[in-house]
């Protein structure tokens, strides 16, 4: 039937093909705010590119590369590490006996005598420098509670000694602010060493620049001074001159640098003087630092150095184990090559069918 009314179109009441019939946008249709991206060729990814072709040459070159650079790496580290000289004593157990609670309690007595004597052989000629370590087992400075317990800022300037918002909660005392304030200056290191020959040679340990340059410069201030520090009624373990500002106490420096794993060194000092092999070091120490109440061990370390640093094996075990798999690779691919080629170019290789003439 006729619309009646000429001027009004035939489909003037029917709903609009961009609302898909039933009132609700198309989704099809581009919106009015819309921007299209800007034309680049790099978007459009026109840009030259290098689509090399690894053909079996070439895979079985670059393995055999790999192995020609690692292994003589791994082997001259390997020699190299083994060129370290490196003697490592544990005392905690051998200073104390009994069991653990004994143990606690006599480390936690200010009244006992806590002085150990051990004595060390030298198997080899050690070189000057000499470097001592303490070594701590089963102690977890990477704690997140442990390492936020600091203010960087109030070892760092002096009108900020009051800042202790973050040292909870070794941060007041007696009314006062601690500085340095926080559980890791709290738990100072603060076993002693003293080194000696069996001729009666003192073995001189010197305990200057052994922390990091940038530290004594930029994270602890020259005009900051302990103050109120170990002075509460639980004491946590060594304390500071009163007299000597905090970017020359460097134990306090070293051990501020908080490890990352349970299992770390932190240097002690520097002996500037050889030992001989066959020689004895007889070892003074106190005894004083608590590992018996969270069953850890302490451990003297005294080792030498190379050109790669100290006493380390993985780096070289990692090259060699890089480069021999690299050579089992290259030599595994050169048999399959030579044993079972595979011609470039032939079709027939890539289909099912191996029959030129089959369908």
């Amino acid at each position: 039937m006729m619309n009646s009314n000429p001027s009004t179109p035939m489909n003037a009441h029917a709903p609009s093909s961009s609302s898909g019939g039933n009132g609700s946008p198309d989704l099809n249709t581009p919106r009015r705010n819309s921007k299209r991206p800007k034309y680049s060729r790099f978007t459009q990814q026109e840009l030259p590119a290098c689509k090399p072709i690894l053909t079996p040459k070439w895979v079985i070159s670059a393995f055999m590369l790999v192995t020609i650079v690692f292994i003589p790496i791994g082997l001259t580290s390997l020699l190299a590490s083994n060129d370290v000289i490196e003697i490592v004593d544990r005392y905690d157990n051998a200073c104390i006996t009994g069991t653990k609670s004994q143990k606690v309690q006599y480390i936690q007595n200010a009244t006992t005598n806590k002085t150990c004597t051990r004595t060390l052989t030298v198997k080899k000629r050690m070189k000057q420098p000499i470097y001592v370590y303490y070594q701590l087992d089963n102690f977890y400075q990477n704690h997140r509670r442990y390492v936020k317990s600091r203010s960087d800022t109030q070892l760092r300037n002096r009108g900020d000694e009051n800042d202790t918002s973050t040292c909870k909660p070794e941060h007041i005392a007696n009314g006062m602010a601690i500085v340095p304030c926080g559980l890791v200056a709290w738990s100072l290191f603060n076993d002693t060493y003293t080194l000696s020959t069996g001729n009666n040679r003192s073995l001189t340990i010197n305990k200057r620049e052994i922390s990091w340059k940038s530290d004594r410069d930029e994270k602890f201030g020259s005009d900051v001074f302990p103050k109120n520090f170990q002075n509460s009624s639980f004491i946590g373990g060594g304390t500071l001159s009163t007299s000597i500002p905090l970017n020359q106490q460097e134990d306090l420096i070293v051990w501020m640098r908080t490890a990352a794993l349970p299992t770390f060194r932190k240097l002690y000092g520097k002996i500037e003087q050889d030992i001989e092999a066959g020689e004895t070091i007889t070892v003074v120490l106190e005894n004083r630092y608590n590992t018996y109440s969270f069953s850890g061990k302490k451990k003297l370390v005294l080792s030498t150095t190379s050109w790669l640093g100290g006493k380390n094996n993985f780096i070289g075990i990692a090259y060699l184990a890089v480069g021999g798999l690299c050579f089992l690779l290259a030599t595994t691919f050169t048999i399959i090559y030579f044993v079972k080629p595979r011609h470039l170019g032939d079709p027939n290789y890539l289909s099912w069918n191996r029959n030129p003439g089959g369908h």
